[in-house]
């Protein structure tokens, strides 16, 4: 008998893979440009769009010295995307208009830089001399006449109590009035100076506090968008769809072996008793060659009709050719087989051999 049909080639690894690879990149990018969810707002909108593909080179290979192996990895087109958000008309001019005060702020920042150094390299003042002056006399208006007064009262006082000018208690008593004197002018003019201060560093805050209302009233409003709903499709197995495909290939191909031998069995035992069989090849169907005898005759699968049942053996038509003495018609007219002369030669070649 010949040879047996052989078993299916299992996948290649490789190609697998790369197949694998390319259904998972396509998965990837189909699950991206679903996420990919225009946005439109009162304030503004949110656009996804396509703008080109890069080149990746993926999947090389390298042998155990580091080296690119010939052949291996592959360039792949990427889809890029950009994703742009505009303004309402609206917001949109009250962004230009903060844009220009923006720019006199920063003008003019630059042009105060230039004295900046001047000022830092001199000792730092604070204050208002005009201011300080005008409060100063204002407030000597007042001690002026009192303190005055207060020095005739203590004149008359000591020469009451019999202390002349020019003595030592005398000078003491006008030295202590002086020294109060000079204390009360001295907090006038410390509070003069702190009230022309806290004057400057208002009207500084004020016009802080103004440009930064005026900043905090024309703020742009950013578009409020909101986390559309992930969309994610599976990966396709392919290569456990494969290799389940092969093993299932090979189950098929492993039990036919296994049914060819138990026919092959199942004739040669016929051969061997000295049977006759039906084999006009008008009673089969699915007729299949699977092999050869020893001296050369077809070897078929097939069913009889009407009946589904597999069987394996010669076909009377054929068997007439070469030995037609193994061949004689039954009276329905149809041609049986006698498998002992049939195939008494085919054993003894197979014997000789």
């Amino acid at each position: 008998m010949g040879k047996s049909s052989k078993p299916p080639k299992p996948p290649d690894p490789g190609t697998t893979a790369a197949a694998q690879s390319t259904i998972n990149r396509d998965t990837a990018i189909t699950n991206a440009i679903m996420n990919m969810t225009n946005q439109v707002t009162p304030d503004g909108s949110l656009t996804y769009s396509r703008t080109g593909e890069e080149d990746v080179y993926i999947s090389p290979v390298y042998d155990d010295k580091g080296r690119l192996v010939p052949g291996t990895g592959t360039t792949i087109k990427l889809p890029r995307f950009t994703s742009t958000q505009s303004l309402s008309p609206e917001q949109q001019a009250i962004k230009q208009q903060q844009d220009l005060a923006s720019l006199n702020l920063a003008t003019l920042g630059n042009n105060l830089s230039g004295t900046l150094g001047q000022q830092l390299t001199g000792n730092f003042t604070l204050g208002n001399e005009a201011v300080e002056g005008r409060l100063f006399d204002l407030g000597r208006r007042r001690l002026d006449p009192m303190f005055a007064e207060q020095d005739e009262s203590l004149r008359t006082r000591l020469a009451n109590q019999g202390i002349r000018a020019g003595s030592d208690a005398y000078d003491a008593e006008m030295r202590r009035f002086g020294e109060n004197r000079n204390d009360a002018y001295n907090e006038l003019l410390l509070r003069g100076r702190g009230q022309a201060v806290q004057e400057q560093l208002t009207e500084d805050n004020q016009r802080i506090n103004q440009i930064s209302a005026l900043m905090g009233g024309g703020q742009v409003s950013q578009p409020n968008f909101i986390n559309t709903p992930g969309t994610s499709l599976a990966n396709v197995d392919y290569a456990g769809l494969v290799g389940d495909n092969y093993r299932a290939r090979l189950a098929n191909w492993q039990a036919q072996q296994a049914q060819q031998q138990a026919m092959m069995g199942g004739l040669f035992g016929a051969i061997g008793a000295g049977l006759s069989a039906f084999s006009d090849e008008r009673l089969k169907e699915n007729v299949e060659k699977v092999g050869k005898t020893g001296d050369g005759q077809n070897i078929y699968s097939y069913n009889y009709k009407g009946d589904p049942t597999p069987q394996m053996g010669l076909i009377a038509q054929e068997v007439k050719e070469k030995h037609p003495e193994a061949v004689h018609t039954h009276r329905s007219g149809f041609m049986m087989v006698d498998y002992g002369k049939a195939l008494a030669r085919s054993g003894q070649k197979k014997r000789r051999a």
